[in-house]
């Protein structure tokens, strides 16, 4: 409906710029917030704010990997501590296990190489691996629980 509502402003208005598609989704998802609070049925409106703030998580960790993976190739000493990690997962469908992996190979210096047989560990190549723990501990605090948040 908030899409279809945007399309209706983006019409109305005879302008389709990206500003223009911006203004009618946030005025849509105000008018729609406002008529759906008497009736109590938020997830909507809770969904696209997990949304919003996961997209805002996963630009903040690709840039900090993308300068982390720059500084090192602009430097003359390498400060790279490879290595393979295994790590346990609460993601049990093949959508949630696809997604994570996707989205941690999408970030410089990580690639995930291979999920078990019983689809209850991934395998991750890290450039930069200081503390193994920490390393699991950021992916299963950051990318899979945010990720888990929103298609659960």
């Amino acid at each position: 409906m908030n899409l279809l509502l945007t399309f209706v402003w983006a019409a109305l208005t005879g302008n389709f710029d990206y500003e223009n598609f911006l203004f009618g989704f946030l005025l849509s998802f105000g008018i729609m917030w406002l008529i759906s609070r008497s009736s109590g049925d938020t997830r909507y409106f809770t969904l696209v704010l997990k949304v919003l703030a996961f997209i805002g998580f996963f630009i903040k960790e690709l840039v900090k990997a993308n300068l982390e993976v720059a500084y090192d190739v602009i430097t003359p000493r390498f400060h790279m501590t490879p290595g393979i990690v295994r790590i346990p997962l609460e993601a049990n469908t093949k959508l949630e296990i696809t997604f994570l992996a996707n989205l941690i190979s999408l970030t410089p210096g990580t690639l995930s190489l291979d999920v078990s047989d019983d689809q209850k560990v991934l395998y991750v190549h890290s450039m930069y691996i200081a503390d193994k723990e920490e390393f699991i501990r950021s992916i299963k605090d950051g990318f899979e629980k945010r990720l888990l948040a929103i298609l659960r």
